[in-house]
């Protein structure tokens, strides 16, 4: 499917922000841990969720929809492995691993799949793992994981991994005794992760700082549990207010977790600030360009540059963004390119300098966020802008069209 995009039209109106793609995919994992009925409120329709479905459909879960909400019993659970072709649709299936394998003693699962934007190092996961007592076996791109029972365990991580901690929380959360988790990522879906945890009564203590403690406990329950508010969608549409010199008010929008995000693009010249109905975003003057660097929560989300990277394409004078997550995350760069944007990369650094307008064209997504930032840039071009292979977009946003067609958009999809 494509996008077709007519550019040049301002947007203005309410939107309401998603549910958390990042924050809902290791939740539906951690599931597998209550042995019950867990209810998720506020569940975005994604095809990482489909994907995640599938995976606890195929390990004997029960999963349907009840509205907007999403109910999985794991009551069911009568299988410990995830195929193939089930992992090579999401790169974030491997947090499955440790929820699979507290529960079952055993696991095995391939290496994921999904975007394409560098390396994701299982490595630290096995190894984190293996200290808490499994054992585990590489055989034709498979993981083979066993364990007789995960013993609580003091473990450093090298850096502050999202999936690493996401799956050392829901391993320990029935480990015997206590585990602690050093240099452990701080992002909201990480808290998002361990209040659901905890939710199921899991014992957990230092969530949203470097240092985690949870004291395993014999067995968990269900819950029902409200995801929070998606960041990065909640980013998307401020961009998106900016690059139209539009005006949107976004409700259930997580102002807190978007600092570092509303910081810069105020430096750019938007206007963003919280209201009584939610938060107001509109540009104050014309945009200017600015230096980005990505870093771990609380810094520049990574998820977020190839978004802004779009609005600095318009803005006056020139920016930087340094990318220092992901070493293969600038290819829509050349994408924007074709629009008429003015952009030289150095390794791990875009040079950005404002043009006065881009112009519609034909451009191919890579990835999710590069999707994103191209469905931005052709919001703002003069003419027609196709984004092709926009089933990346649909892993990550519902329905943008028409959340974006609401308030003034006019985007169609159609069939390659």
């Amino acid at each position: 499917m494509s996008l077709m995009i007519e550019g040049g039209r301002r947007l203005s109106g309410d939107l309401t922000v998603q549910g958390a793609k990042n924050s809902v995919l290791p939740i539906l994992a951690a599931c597998i841990l209550s042995g019950d009925v867990c209810v998720l409120q506020r569940c975005p329709h994604l095809e990482d969720v489909d994907t995640s479905i599938d995976i606890l459909r195929h390990l004997g879960c029960a999963v349907r929809w009840n509205g907007p909400d999403l109910e999985v019993d794991s009551s069911t659970l009568t299988r410990w492995n995830i195929p193939d072709r089930l992992m090579h649709r999401m790169r974030s299936s491997v947090v499955f691993l440790g929820a699979i394998l507290a529960r079952c003693g055993q696991a095995e699962l391939s290496y994921p799949g999904g975007c394409a934007i560098g390396a994701r190092p299982v490595d630290l996961h096995l190894s984190a793992l293996e200290k808490m007592g499994a054992r585990f076996d590489l055989e034709d791109g498979y993981i083979l994981g066993r364990c007789r029972k995960l013993n609580g365990a003091h473990i450093h991580f090298d850096f502050p991994t999202v999936g690493g901690t996401e799956n050392l929380l829901m391993a320990a959360a029935l480990a015997d005794g206590e585990t602690i988790l050093e240099n452990a990522a701080r992002e909201p879906e990480v808290v998002d992760l361990a209040r659901f945890l905890i939710a199921c009564g899991a014992r957990i203590e230092g969530h949203g700082t470097s240092v985690i403690r949870i004291q395993g406990v014999p067995r968990l329950g269900g819950c029902t549990y409200r995801i929070m508010p998606d960041r990065i969608e909640a980013g998307t549409l401020l961009a998106a207010a900016g690059i139209t010199d539009g005006e949107l008010l976004l409700t259930d929008c997580p102002f807190e977790e978007l600092d570092a995000v509303i910081a810069k693009m105020r430096q750019m010249g938007m206007e963003i600030e919280p209201t009584a109905d939610g938060v107001l975003a509109r540009r104050s003057c014309a945009l200017r360009g600015v230096d980005v660097t990505t870093q771990p929560f609380p810094g520049f989300p990574t998820d977020m540059q190839a978004q802004i990277m779009s609005l600095m394409c318009l803005s006056e004078g020139s920016g930087v963004i340094s990318e220092t997550i992901f070493e293969n995350r600038f290819m829509h760069v050349q994408e924007l390119v074709r629009m008429g944007a003015d952009i030289r990369l150095s390794g791990h650094t875009a040079i950005i300098r404002g043009v006065q307008r881009l112009a519609g064209a034909p451009v191919m997504a890579s990835d999710l966020r590069a999707s994103a930032s191209l469905v931005l840039a052709g919001l703002a071009a003069k003419g027609t802008t196709t984004v092709q292979r926009i089933y990346h977009l649909d892993r990550g946003y519902e329905h943008i069209e028409n959340k974006l067609n609401a308030v003034g958009a006019r985007i169609r999809r159609e069939a390659e």
